[in-house]
Order: structure tokens, then C-alpha cells, then sequence
């Protein structure tokens, strides 16, 4: 499929997300759910999101530090939240792409090894999500009926996750793995083959390299802070919402919201994170018009901060670059 082709399927789904949505959402409860939120708690809030952009800046700062040991952190930040910020308002999850390709004089690292730095990072953060996935319907979700069966494959998926995780102690016993999906691929579609190369091979020489002393062990810690933390932004904010009857379910929107975003969407994910975060936080026994005031706010809180400082630093960046 084309990439406009792509585009269109995330604009037609975020359409049909956000009608789900509305069609039977009561305004008038909804605005009252907005209505006299804590601020204590949104204040809580913003200081969980600070603590968790930080640790990801720091994160990935370390990843190209074998690279060049001489990074800052403020020259890691500018790309880092540069990319978010275009992600936000460009298609085709085109801030990723600038910070692989737009980046590599600005951090003096070469962009092979940026690209995969951010393959690392997002490979680590989607196994760091499926594990709190598993660990959030364990301790949530009921035992009882159907459920006890979620449980299991909660289980399983948990399991699945530190298995995967343990791995990348051990990067290189991927390779044998990487070769056997590249054959198979190349039996239907050598294009297929050589994307697949061009993609693992480099990430698993990154992970090799990561994982030498006890780097790995590190950036494993780091991202079960960093989701921690994106968490405590859900649970903050879902405590400043009185109508939020039941605030731990945000625990379980987090990772669903969070998987809901690798869904083709508009840019910002408007529409699929939020039916989803509203679905978990009903199933946590929430009423719809709490989850939906609770998942404005929660997308709002991730957009708007995100977008304004990404955006000066794409401006930073911009000025700094004409002059030198």
C-alpha cells in the first residue's frame, strides 16, 4: 500500500474511532466530569511527565554515547522532543525519520548508528509495554467467569515479556532467529528478505553492542522508569477527576492507549488512543463519560507540552544550524 494509501486508512479509522465515541456519549455528563478537576493532582501530574521525557532523553543519550561519549544532554533533548513534535502534526511518523536522517551532525554520530539507536529505543519500549499489558490485567482484571481466562493469557504474556526482555542480555542469540525469518521471507518475496535484513541486522549489531558491561541492564531499568513514570500521568490524572469512581484502572489504559497508537492514525493519534484508553477505563468500572473526560485530558497532557517544547526545539535547532 502507498504511503497516502496508509494515510487514508489512518484518517478513515480515526473517523470511525471518534464516531464510536461521540454516538452515545452524554455531553452534558461529560462536561461535568471535566468540570472542578484537582489541580493538585494535574500539577502531580506534569511533574510525572517531566520525570519521564527525562529519563527517555537520558536513555537515549546513553545508547549514543558508545558512539560519542561526549553528548550532553541538552543536545540529546533537542532532537529527541524535536521528533515528538513533528510526529504530532506530520503523517507518516515523519519526526522519527527526521530524527534518524536530520540529526547525525548535530550529535556527531553517524546516522546508520542514530537510526539504530531509535530502533533499539522503540524495541525496548514496545516489550516494556506488553509487559505491563500482562501485569496490569493480573492485578486488575476479576478472576471470576471469562476473565479467569484473560488471566492466563495475561500470564503467558508476562512471561513472554521477561523472556524477550532477559534476551536482550544476550543479543546475539537473536541472530540465528533474525536468519531463519529472513529465509523464509525470501522464498515469497526477496524484497520482503532485504527489508528484513536491512532492518535486523543493524539493530541486533546495536544490541551486541549495548549489552556489552552492564549497559543493557541499565536501559532496561530506564524504560521500566519511563513507562512507570507515563503511568503515574494516567493515575494522577485519573485522580483528578472525581467522577473517576475508579482511578487504578488508568494503569491498564496506559499500555492499552499506548499499543492503540501502533494503529495506522492521523498524526497525534486522535481517535485510536483515545477509544481505546476510554475502553480500558470503563472496563475498570469507570462510567463512559469519566473515561472519555479522562482520556482528553491524558491525550491532552501528552500532545500539548510535548508539541510546544519539541517545536522550540526544532526552532533551537533551525538557528543553531544556520549559523554554524
Amino acid at each position: 500500500m502507498s504511503r497516502w494509501g496508509q494515510f487514508a486508512v489512518g484518517i478513515a479509522l480515526a473517523g470511525l474511532f471518534l464516531w464510536l465515541i461521540l454516538r452515545d456519549l452524554d455531553r452534558s455528563a461529560l462536561a461535568e466530569a471535566l468540570r472542578s478537576p484537582d489541580l493538585r493532582w494535574l500539577a502531580l501530574g506534569f511533574v510525572f511527565w517531566a520525570l519521564g521525557y527525562t529519563v527517555r532523553v537520558l536513555r537515549w543519550r546513553a545508547m549514543l554515547a558508545v558512539a560519542n561519549p561526549d553528548l550532553g544532554f541538552w543536545r540529546c533533548a533537542v532532537p529527541f522532543l524535536g521528533s515528538i513534535a513533528a510526529n504530532n502534526v506530520l503523517p507518516f511518523r515523519l519526526g522519527d525519520v527526521l530524527r534518524c536522517l536530520a540529526f547525525s551532525r548535530w550529535l556527531a554520530v553517524d546516522t546508520g548508528t542514530v537510526t539504530a539507536t531509535v530502533l533499539a529505543e522503540r524495541l525496548l519500549d514496545l516489550l516494556t509495554v506488553l509487559l505491563a499489558v500482562g501485569l496490569a490485567i493480573l492485578v486488575l482484571a476479576p478472576r471470576d467467569g471469562a476473565m479467569g481466562l484473560l488471566g492466563v493469557g495475561a500470564s503467558l504474556l508476562v512471561g513472554l515479556g521477561l523472556v524477550a526482555l532477559g534476551l536482550l542480555l544476550v543479543p546475539g542469540a537473536l541472530r540465528p532467529l533474525a536468519r531463519g525469518v529472513e529465509r523464509l521471507a525470501r522464498r515469497a518475496s526477496p524484497a520482503v528478505a532485504n527489508r528484513i535484513a536491512g532492518f535486523s541486522g543493524p539493530l541486533i549489531d546495536t544490541l551486541v553492542t549495548l549489552s556489552q558491561g552492564r549497559r543493557m541492564l541499565g536501559l532496561i531499568a530506564a524504560s521500566a522508569l519511563v513507562w512507570t513514570c507515563e503511568g503515574a500521568v494516567y493515575w494522577a490524572v485519573a485522580k483528578a477527576i472525581p467522577a473517576m469512581v475508579v482511578p487504578e484502572a488508568a494503569w491498564l489504559a496506559m499500555p492499552v492507549g499506548t499499543l492503540a497508537t501502533l494503529l495506522p492514525s492521523t498524526p497525534g493519534y486522535i481517535g485510536t488512543f483515545d477509544y481505546f484508553a476510554i475502553a480500558a477505563a470503563k472496563a475498570g468500572g469507570n462510567s463512559t463519560a469519566a473515561a472519555t473526560a479522562f482520556a482528553v485530558l491524558v491525550h491532552l497532557y501528552f500532545y500539548v507540552p510535548a508539541s510546544i517544547l519539541g517545536g522550540i526545539c526544532l526552532l533551537v535547532w533551525r538557528l543553531k544550524r544556520g549559523q554554524a
